[in-house]
């Protein structure tokens, strides 16, 4: 029976014929040499936005879930108008907001724009105006626009890519410019840094674990090893044959796609396992520390996804009073301030948006005792009391 796997003791006329082999760099093979099976480096996926949404948000379960509840908590917090310091409800801004485009609601625009802060770290905004009136907003993708820098350093413009064109979009000029929004990165002037880049290690340890799994129950579960080669007749290979019988293996058994797929031997082969088990690697909590550091980075508390073995907070409603207080709240609020910024210009006068925390389900709890705190003092006045609690 011809066997699928080549036999590279044996000569082209099929008759064994072990030679001597020179050392080049290594100790010399002996009858019996082993060839390890399981070699490489870590490979780690590209930290673009394409990479990062493929990879991320398209692929794993977790970093999707996480960017999701970020997203669309932060979208779902409603805006108050000041003008000075008095509430302007009827402000024309927050019909803007409401309904931004033709093609956008309020929250899918702002789910959005929140989706492309934490999968690029910037959020690009580029307002339609007719005459001197602001009509619509539209997002830009972050991966179609670069910024163009000047001689010295400063932002001048920034080019749109979509399609075949480009068309070049001034930083500051008549009228309302392009808003840019961006994270913190400490090592780029223009460009934010995305928060599922840190992560970055963890999602590719997270998707090599699940890719692996899927390959070791596709060809059954054999943990890798050596093969040994010892004839009982002595004699060794040559050193053409050890590298067409390494290439053989890594040609045909390596890599995650071919995880537990058997080996035919014959003519002296054995096969001594020295890989690990799943068991052994205990790839369950190797899996769920990816997803906490995952969860992390994204700043969801594990627990709120239902991730096992997080503790850091007594009940869930601790963990997501968290969730809001340390990673929703300060997120639209920044975004609120750089609204308020590039929008004041647009409707002639000082205007500041603030979320509405009073709105928020998840800080009820929260709010209900600062009411009752703020109430119950006696010695402060209605005036007072109403600037403590935000109006």
């Amino acid at each position: 029976m011809n066997s699928s796997f080549f036999r590279p003791w044996l000569s082209s006329r099929g008759k064994s014929s072990p030679t001597a082999i020179e050392e080049k760099g290594a100790s010399a093979l002996s009858a019996g040499f082993a060839i390890v099976a399981s070699e490489g480096v870590a490979q780690w996926s590209g930290r673009s936005y394409a990479a990062l949404a493929r990879a991320g948000f398209m692929r794993n379960p977790v970093a999707y879930r996480a960017m999701r509840m970020v997203a669309e908590a932060a979208a779902a917090v409603p805006l108050l108008a000041y003008r000075g310091t008095e509430e302007a409800a009827d402000h024309p801004v927050l019909a803007l907001i409401a309904r931004p485009n033709g093609r956008q609601s309020g929250p899918d625009f702002l789910e959005a724009l929140y989706g492309h802060l934490l999968l690029s770290g910037n959020a690009f905004v580029e307002p339609l105006t007719i005459g001197e009136n602001l009509r619509e907003l539209h997002l830009l993708r972050p991966d179609r626009v670069s910024v163009v820098e000047g001689r010295d350093g400063w932002v001048t413009g920034y080019d749109y890519r979509a399609g075949q064109g480009t068309r070049r979009l001034p930083a500051d000029g008549d009228g309302l410019s392009l808003l840019h929004l961006k994270l913190f990165h400490p090592l780029d002037d223009h460009y934010g840094f995305s928060p599922l880049g840190a992560a970055g290690a963890a999602l590719d340890l997270s998707n090599a674990a699940s890719a692996w799994n899927k390959a070791l129950l596709d060809n059954s579960a054999r943990p890798s090893g050596a093969l040994v080669y010892q004839p009982k007749d002595g004699g060794n290979l040559s050193a053409d044959q050890y590298e067409r019988l390494k290439a053989e293996l890594e040609a045909g058994y390596a890599g995650a796609v071919n995880a537990g797929r058997p080996l035919l031997l014959e003519g002296g082969l054995d096969w001594k396992s020295m890989g690990l088990t799943p068991k052994d690697m205990d790839f369950i909590e190797a899996k769920n520390g990816a997803a906490r550091d995952i969860a992390l980075g994204i700043g969801v508390p594990p627990m709120l996804i239902g991730i096992p073995g997080d503790n850091t907070y007594a009940n869930y409603q601790e963990a997501n009073r968290a969730f809001y207080r340390l990673t929703v709240l300060p997120l639209v609020s920044r975004t609120a301030a750089s609204l308020s910024a590039w929008l004041g210009g647009a409707f002639d006068g000082a205007l500041k948006l603030v979320p509405d925390l009073d709105a928020i389900t998840g800080l009820a709890a929260e709010r209900e005792a600062l009411w009752s705190r703020v109430g119950a003092a006696g010695f402060l006045s209605d005036e007072e009391k109403r600037e403590a609690v935000g109006y």
